[in-house]
């Protein structure tokens, strides 16, 4: 077992860059941006010091809403040198929810990019704070954001931002000596980043994350697939998302392999870099292998080179991970479980587990992390083989919810254990398997999504009375949300309608792939909605019974 690392995200980096100065750090085809270790370094570096001349001290916090952008990546690491907080955003949020998480993270900086699907960036920052089109760059005064100063574009010159290229030229502003003193006076314990989830709350909260968490996690990670300065990932999951930070990039720095980001994700484009970029590696939730493997282009493609890779985020269908292993030849994929408040891997599978057992587990507990199974009401400890509270301690562990600290504590017990709320069992050789949720919460293509959220907002429509929302089964994304709605008397809705009506104000993954308009609800004695029934039915009028049988892997 290695030991545990006890150093910064830039000090890594910079340690990596030494190893290995000239492989190659990162490459993008949609974008000129090819850099070794040592030239992405320097990268960071100007960037770093820029941020320090434009003024921003240890502990400020700059939010980044954009898809996986090379100035993302180099914003990354380029906080993490400095002491700044980097809080990730969800592309998929509407304006509310940044707004939402803007201010909750009192982020003093936004950087943004012009490449979202159907989100058009700068228009949502104008609506939020119109003042911003008369400030100077900088000095944005905002009534609804008062912490935030600065927003700066990736893509454009627009009215009071500063563009990406303006940063380093405020390098000048900062001498060696004061970089050199700002980056020694980091700790491994500090937070550095603050990715933001559903919990077991209908808000989202901000997870603190330290130095320590993300580069230890990236560091088994990578251990787990044996990566080394030879290996070439296919990185078509986000950055914001734990599973592109940690398990992606993390796990490549810390190995010195190589990133090939994507934009974002559409098969055609994965198919084409493991071929022409020789991958070894491919990331992805069930839903994007899933799209790859049904592609009609699929078998024109050569897979060859792949070896390993992560699938991870939702529940894996056995049959999809025996495809992937059979017809993208990566015979050595592994399967990996955890929470962003985790960092977020708990278990993973290894390249020299048998089949069986990356098929039907998700591993073993990873080095320097300690796990336990308990009876949910009881809090002792069940049997080998018995279902049970997943619960984790250790480097892992997040510092706690930005703000919530009675949210920490219902999640973080006295000695220090994560009660994940995720149902398991680990078998005699110590190989876990998640068998349900205590939490209701559905996982969505690895979007987690908390029904209560959804609820809240339908319920605002003039026609509802009441709502209740549920998982029902996907076999291509693992869970959807399902609404049950009781109408007001006299009034109509349809089902088009409630549905267009969640994703004009939410993010597209919340909106239920099914409406049900029922009469009203089964509910305990103690007038509770008996949602597993609602669940129940919803897999009988959609004949999923079939579905329904997918366990999480």
């Amino acid at each position: 077992m290695k030991e545990l690392r006890h150093i910064t995200i830039g000090d890594m980096l910079e340690e990596t860059a030494r190893k290995h100065p000239l492989r190659q750090a990162v490459k993008y085809i949609e974008m000129e941006f090819d850099k070794t270790y040592y030239e992405f370094n320097n990268k960071v570096d100007r960037i770093a010091r820029g941020l320090m001349g434009m003024g921003f001290k240890k502990g400020d916090h700059i939010a980044v809403w954009a898809t996986n952008y090379p100035q993302w990546l180099v914003l990354l690491f380029a906080t993490a040198k400095i002491g700044v907080v980097l809080v990730t955003v969800n592309t998929n949020l509407k304006e509310s929810e940044l707004e939402f998480q803007l201010k909750q993270s009192d982020s003093n900086a936004l950087f943004i990019c012009d490449g979202l699907k159907d989100i058009d960036c700068e228009k949502i920052i104008y609506s939020i704070c119109p003042e911003l089109k008369k400030c100077k760059k900088g000095e944005l005064k905002s009534k609804k954001l008062p912490k935030l100063r600065t927003v700066v574009s990736f893509d454009n010159y627009y009215e009071g931002m500063y563009h990406w290229n303006e940063i380093e030229k405020f390098g000048v502003l900062v001498s060696d000596a004061e970089y050199e003193k700002r980056k020694k006076s980091l700790h491994p314990d500090d937070v550095i980043n603050m990715q933001y989830t559903s919990g077991t709350t209908g808000f989202p909260k901000g997870v603190m994350l330290t130095h320590k968490n993300i580069v230890n996690n990236g560091q088994s990670i990578g251990d787990c697939m044996k990566f080394t300065e030879k290996d070439r990932l296919c990185i078509p999951v986000p950055f914001f998302h734990c599973f592109g930070l940690v398990l992606a990039i993390m796990a490549c720095v810390t190995h010195g392999s190589t990133m090939l980001p994507l934009l974002w994700y559409t098969p055609m484009k994965v198919m084409h870099v493991v071929e022409y970029e020789k991958c070894t590696a491919v990331h992805g939730v069930p839903t994007m292998f899933i799209g790859i493997l049904e592609h009609r282009d699929f078998n024109k493609y050569d897979y060859s080179t792949l070896r390993t890779g992560i699938m991870a985020g939702s529940p894996c269908p056995i049959k999809v991970m025996q495809d992937v292993v059979d017809k993208m030849k990566m015979k050595e994929i592994t399967i990996a479980f955890g929470q962003t408040e985790a960092s977020p891997v708990c278990t993973q599978t290894t390249v020299t587990d048998s089949l069986e057992k990356r098929v039907n587990t998700v591993g073993k507990v990873l080095p320097h992390v300690e796990a336990k199974i308990v009876n949910p009401d009881t809090g002792n400890e069940v049997g080998v083989g018995e279902d049970g509270e997943f619960c984790v301690r250790g480097y892992n562990v997040m510092k706690g919810y930005y703000k919530l600290p009675e949210a920490t504590a219902e999640a973080i017990d006295k000695d220090g254990w994560l009660h994940t709320g995720d149902l398991a069992r680990v078998d005699k050789d110590g190989y876990y398997k998640i068998t349900g949720r205590i939490k209701d919460m559905i996982i969505r293509g690895g979007e987690n999504i908390f029904p209560k959220e959804i609820e809240d907002f339908i319920f605002t429509h003039s026609a509802v009375r009441d709502v209740s929302v549920v998982s029902i089964p996907s076999a291509r994304y693992g869970e959807e949300a399902c609404a049950f709605v009781v109408l007001k008397d006299g009034l109509e809705a349809s089902e088009d309608e409630i549905q267009k009506y969640v994703g004009n104000n939410l993010a597209k993954h919340k909106v239920p792939s099914r409406i049900f308009f029922v009469n009203g609800f089964p509910l305990t004695a103690s007038g509770k909605i008996q949602k597993f029934i609602l669940r129940q039915d919803a897999i009988k009028l959609l004949n999923l019974e079939k579905e329904s049988n997918i366990e999480t892997a």
